[in-house]
């Protein structure tokens, strides 16, 4: 389904951080009405304790995606300097393939298209010349700095900022599963949270095996963890009550909502299977889904190719999500990011290497959209005068300080120096 990880164009570091397990690296820890759909659960499962609370999405590009196309500044002129990127720039609105304009100054590429409801509904920000302030270029080292939300800083503990923050806050609900990762394992922003667990497919999550042994088998199982006392046998316990809960949703005969076509892509699947679990209202607070190939060190394609190809799978789903959410939007933030960006100018090879800067995006009913955020220096942040280290997008809004406004003000957890240490935000107003 889809593009993955070792189908991109990457560095040797990011292929071989997707054959070992990237993630596995991080030492992730795994602490209705009469009317209602059939899909739906046939039992009571969330007694949510704080439905003030939204529940949050995180979205991650691994690979370092390219913020200056994903998000076309047109309104800088030094975008359009010949030897920046002659073959890869992103044209003004108007001219062939030409950017979709957003606010006069910046755009979207055609393959970003589809997101253009979603901002124009004032659901839908973009954030630009943003990210993580540390300067490595390292794949590994970037994702786990910021997924631990702790650039700049020495690591002294390996607890994710997702996970810090649920560490902080009473469960919304009365069930044992609280955060889920469609992944084959937890993300670094997830380790060392209770109650999370990673399942890639949820619709395959029943105990296997023949069904007519499963309680013998899972007796045996449950009785042999148990001998080991806590933490392990309430861990234990937790994942099989996590699992019984998702077996509960038929997630086959889910219906989104609103005409609401999600792509036939592993993304776009996990958006829908992600979107039945928020509706079946089971107490889940977040999920994340990883989405990568963003390497794109050669043959870029921004108008036909690996990256637009990526950007139609982002911005299609999305937008079904969207679509398909519309009803619980006032109770959800989600948020996309990545690791780095790419550098200013365009490779030999029709590609962009390893930079700085990048781009994210915010969506959600509180979320104060149809605008790009960004603290663009005198309109020319591309000049050379103004690149990071001479080469790359600088960073002018930290990613800490959008997602701390969303945790204060969205996730209704005020103590951000213990999610975010040795760091005062600046909020730039992403929630309303």
């Amino acid at each position: 389904m889809g593009v993955t990880m070792n189908q991109c164009r990457g560095c040797s570091e990011y292929q071989s951080l997707s054959r070992r397990g990237f993630l596995g690296r991080a030492r992730s820890a795994v602490g209705a009405a009469v009317t209602a759909p059939a899909w739906l659960p046939r039992m009571v499962l969330a007694n949510s304790e704080n439905t003030s609370r939204d529940t949050l999405v995180v979205v991650f590009l691994r690979g370092g995606v390219d913020g200056i196309t994903a998000i076309v500044p047109y309104g800088d002129p030094n975008l359009y300097a010949p030897t920046l990127r002659p073959n890869l720039a992103v044209q003004p609105p108007g001219a062939t393939n030409g950017a979709i304009d957003l606010d006069g100054f910046f755009g979207l590429p055609p393959a970003m298209g589809p997101l253009l409801p979603a901002y124009q509904s004032g659901q839908l920000a973009a954030v630009h010349a943003t990210g993580s302030p540390d300067p490595s270029r390292s794949h590994f080292d970037a994702q786990l700095l910021m997924e631990f939300g702790i650039p700049l800083q020495p690591q002294t503990s390996f607890t994710g900022w997702i996970a810090k923050h649920l560490g902080l806050v009473p469960p919304a609900g009365q069930t044992s599963l609280r955060a889920i990762a469609l992944n084959d394992i937890l993300p670094a922003s997830l380790a060392g949270a209770d109650g999370a667990i990673p399942v890639a497919d949820p619709t395959t999550s029943a105990f296997p095996g023949q069904p007519v042994t499963v309680p013998t088998r899972r007796a045996a199982l449950e009785s042999a963890y148990a001998t080991f006392g806590d933490p392990l046998a309430s861990s234990a316990q937790g994942i099989f009550d996590a699992l019984d809960l998702l077996a509960s949703i038929d997630f086959d005969n889910y219906v989104p909502s609103g005409g609401a076509a999600y792509l036939n892509t592993s993304f776009g699947f996990a958006l829908k299977l992600l979107a039945a679990m928020i509706k079946a209202d089971i107490g889940l607070e977040v999920g994340t889904i990883d989405l990568g190939g963003w390497d794109t060190h050669n043959e870029q394609g921004v108008f036909a190719g690996a990256m637009a190809t990526l950007m139609n799978d982002l911005s299609s789903n999305l937008a079904a999500f969207h679509t398909d959410l519309q009803n619980q939007m006032n109770g959800l933030t989600l948020l996309v990011m990545s690791e780095f960006g790419r550098r200013a100018d365009e490779n030999i090879s029709l590609g962009t290497d390893h930079g700085h800067g990048n781009f994210m995006l915010a969506m959600g009913g509180h979320i104060a959209g149809g605008q790009v955020f960004s603290n663009w220096t005198s309109g020319e942040l591309l000049h050379p005068d103004l690149l990071f280290q001479g080469d790359s997008l600088d960073v002018t809004i930290d990613y800490r300080d959008i997602v701390s406004e969303v945790v204060q003000n969205r996730l209704d957890n005020p103590n951000l120096d213990q999610v975010f240490a040795n760091f005062t935000p600046t909020f730039q107003g992403i929630t309303v």
